[in-house]
């Protein structure tokens, strides 16, 4: 074997060991996805809100007038919501 060719053997070898060890390092950084939500009210930013509002003044995504409205509410992971300051956790009927 040249030497040019062990030379690229060895580029290709630390290609394929770095590749694997970033993506191990990956997986274990992203925290698994929650399985149950919760809607928290008058955290949303303005125009940010999912889907209607609670008072029914309007019933889309994106509407919301104003910052942290009572009415206005995002999905959140369940069990965050009381930890947001101003959060508090809507009715868990389903989003009209």
């Amino acid at each position: 074997m040249s030497d040019s060719q062990s030379r690229l053997h060895t580029a290709v070898a630390g290609i394929l060991a770095a590749g694997a060890l970033l993506g191990a390092g990956q997986a274990v950084a992203v925290p698994d996805a929650p399985t149950a939500w919760e809607k928290c009210a008058g955290i949303a930013k303005a125009g940010m809100n999912d889907c209607g509002s609670l008072d029914k003044s309007h019933s889309c995504a994106g509407q919301a007038a104003t910052d942290n409205d009572s009415n206005e509410w995002v999905y959140v992971p369940e069990g965050t919501c009381t930890k947001i300051v101003g959060g508090t956790v809507a009715a868990t009927k389903p989003a009209e």
